[in-house]
């Protein structure tokens, strides 16, 4: 698969995750909280994929073909937070992939808890990569399917039954086309393994 290719079918599967989770916010209507400015969900990393840091790349690049100064500042505190957190990276702070063993989950869970995205705004509140945004931040706040468990942000659904819940949620990507792309992604730029947002945007 060529990088055009992949260009293409990522936007098919983002046109995909967004129409489900469009009804996931139809289904749960008032239990969400979810608003320009509610950042919590922003602050503290999380895993990505190398197809997220593939579409992460590109929107950077488009960001710094449209406004260089604020693409400048979203590279700036991406190296200054990995300046900050590389002593303790739980994996290779030189690549940027995690461990992936037990030990590495176990102290990926305290890892950089204060650390805002450096993909936000600290001004606005907003993403400043919004249209390039990992699946995890697409998906997140509503009821969200992770293997056999749902999730969803702590700050929606208060009061509300698991049922409730689960009524809600929607499969995001039931054919595993993000699963494919990625391993597709890793065939081509030879990096394999989980990394993180703020090191995805320091290259």
């Amino acid at each position: 698969m060529q990088p055009a290719e992949i260009d293409t079918r990522d936007q098919q599967l983002i046109q995909i995750v967004d129409a489900a989770v469009a009804e996931e916010f139809r289904r749960a209507g008032s239990w969400l909280k979810c608003r320009l400015g509610c950042s919590q969900c922003c602050v503290g990393p999380f895993p990505i994929s190398q197809l997220d840091t593939w579409r992460l790349r590109r929107g950077l690049s488009d960001l710094e073909s449209r406004d260089p100064e604020r693409a400048l500042r979203v590279r700036t505190r991406a190296r200054e937070y990995m300046a900050r957190v590389s002593p303790d990276f739980p994996g290779d702070a030189a690549t940027g992939i995690l461990d992936d063993s037990e030990d590495g989950e176990k102290r990926f869970e305290t890892f950089a808890d204060d650390e805002p995205c450096p993909a936000l705004d600290p001004e606005t509140g907003g993403c400043d990569l919004y249209s390039a945004r990992p699946l995890t931040c697409r998906a997140f706040g509503p009821p969200m399917r992770v293997d056999a468990d749902v999730v969803v942000c702590e700050l929606c659904f208060d009061g509300a039954t698991d049922a409730e819940v689960e009524s809600c949620a929607v499969d995001y990507d039931p054919d595993g086309l993000s699963v494919t792309l990625d391993d597709e992604v890793e065939k081509i730029t030879g990096s394999t393994g989980r990394t993180i947002v703020a090191f995805s945007l320091t290259s």
